[in-house]
This record gives C-alpha cells, structure tokens and sequence, in this order.
C-alpha cells in the first residue's frame, strides 16, 4: 500500500441506498465494510438502519487513500455473502468529501491515485526545500552578540536550493520556543533549525521544547558535566525531532560547531535520510570527535 494519508475533514458517513435488509446482523456488516476499507472493527459503526438503508460512520480523521478509493464493488460483493443482506443492480454507496473517491470505477480509481501521488510528491518536495531558523537566547535578543549562525546556515542551504528564512531570535523560555517552532510548522517549512540553548543551564531550553513536539524526539549527549553551579542538567546535548514529515533540529550556539554539524545535516539531508536517531547520532559523534582532538592538541 502507498503511503498516502488524507484528511477526511470531518466527511466520514457511508450511505448504503437501495439494499434490501432482512433480520440482518449489523455487527457482521461493520465487520465487512471495515473488512474492505481495511479498518479495525471498531473504526466501523453503524449509526442508522432500515430495510433499504445504511448509514455507517468511519471513526477515523484520516486514511489511505487506497483503503477507499474504486472500493465500491468490492465493499457490495462482501455485503452480498451476508446472511439478509440482499444487492441489487440499483444498490449503490454514497457519501461526501474524500470518501466520494469510494463510488470510483476501478481505472478512474487508479487514475485519480496516480495523479494524487504526484501531487503529493511535489507538495512533500517543496516543503522539504523550505527552512526556518531560529536563533535563541537573551544575548542574542539584547545584542550582546552578533547572531553569525543564521547568515552562515542560509547561505550554506540557499547554496542547494532551498528557501530559507531567519525567524526572530527566540527568549530561553521553553513554550516560546516551541510555539514559534510549531507555527513554523504551520507555516509550511519542513526544515527548523534552532542555534543555541543545548547547554547545561538552567536557561538553556531548546531540546525541552523540542520535546513537546515530538517526545520521541532523539538528544543524545555531546559531552557531561558534574551538575554544580550553573550546571543543572547532565551536560550539552544535540536534538533532532520529526513532526509528520518536518524535521526539527537544536544545534549549539558556538559558530564553529554549526559549521561542523552544517556538513554533516547537508551530507544526510542530501542524501534523503532523515531518520532522527541516525542523524542525532551523526552529530553528537562529529561534535564529540572535535573535542577529543581539540583536548589532545591543548
């Protein structure tokens, strides 16, 4: 099966007209249709019945378009093995929104997935040409010091084609983050990168927010403190996280670092691989490299 979601956007009930019903079991017809529309029984319900109509409600916000697209005979011929249930030419499923698709003969059926799948590629491809990136903490924002990350990662990523913007620079306060990630998001940018906020400190939030967007988000550790002083948290972490198709990425605020990790974030985006855990990893194991160099050359 394709991996092709769609919003049902609220339009979920099936009508079934012209269906003769006889001391038929309603259970055994949600279990056919969710059967056909390959669902859970439970997604299935029947919310209305008489002897020439069915209304059923899809419990579900989304689904593959294959699960219901030109499925209308087959979803007919399972009904018709139901003891009661009787199909006649004049037998025909309804409905309203994506679910229309349901009623499409097989090639339009086909057709219509076809160019879907297209579209979405190209939709899906653009998104993943446009990156937001959000410098952060108070120095910045007060202009204690000059923000050289972001000009340096535009000009990296603009140099491959992508669309790149530089949000403001976000206060170390973990819901301001992530709600300025999140509207990112809804933006319409399928690359966030934040610079700054990884450390030890108390002040330091980014991987937190990131966090609230994706709990399985990955942060391995780049090097650990003992926790005195100013040291709260274990050590400096890097963050990688996925909402949907996006990709968010917390990197530290020290310049040469970003150029370091900027290698190897073109490197795996380059090459199409965003698995969050490989390039988390992939990081850390860079940033971690230079310090072992830079302390064996001290």
């Amino acid at each position: 099966m394709i991996n092709m979601e769609v919003n049902l956007i609220g339009k979920t009930e099936l009508w079934i007209q012209n269906i003769e019903l006889k001391n038929a079991s309603l259970a055994e017809i949600s279990r056919a249709i969710a059967g056909v529309l390959e669902l859970r029984n439970e997604d299935v319900l029947v919310v209305d019945a008489s002897s020439r109509h069915l209304t059923l409600d899809v419990l579900r916000n989304t689904l593959n378009i294959e699960q219901f697209a030109g499925k209308e005979k087959e979803l007919l011929r399972k009904l018709s093995e139901i003891k009661g249930v009787t199909i006649t030419e004049e037998t025909l499923v309804h409905s309203e929104g994506m679910l229309e698709m349901i009623a499409l003969d097989d090639e339009l059926a086909k057709s219509v997935i076809e160019k879907t799948m297209r579209m979405s590629a190209e939709v899906e491809k653009a998104f993943l040409k446009r990156l937001k990136i959000f410098p952060t903490g108070g120095e910045v924002i007060q202009g204690v010091i000059k923000d050289t990350n972001s000009p340096l990662i535009k000009e990296e990523f603009e140099k491959r084609g992508y669309e790149v913007s530089i949000g403001e620079p976000l206060p170390d306060d973990e819901t301001a983050i992530a709600g300025s990630i999140e509207n990112a998001l809804y933006e319409g940018y399928g690359i966030i990168i934040t610079t700054g906020g990884v450390g030890a400190e108390e002040k330091d939030k980014t991987i937190e927010a990131m966090k609230r967007l994706d709990p399985t988000s990955a942060a391995p550790w780049v090097v650990k403190y003992e926790r005195k002083g100013r040291h709260v948290k274990d050590g400096v972490r890097i963050g990688v996280g996925m909402v949907g198709k996006a990709i968010i990425i917390d990197l530290p605020g020290p310049t040469d670092e970003v150029k370091q990790c900027l290698e190897v974030i073109l490197n795996e985006i380059g090459k199409g691989d965003y698995n969050k855990e490989t390039l988390a990893n992939l990081l850390a194991s860079k940033l971690k490299s230079e310090l072992i160099r830079r302390y064996e050359h001290a």
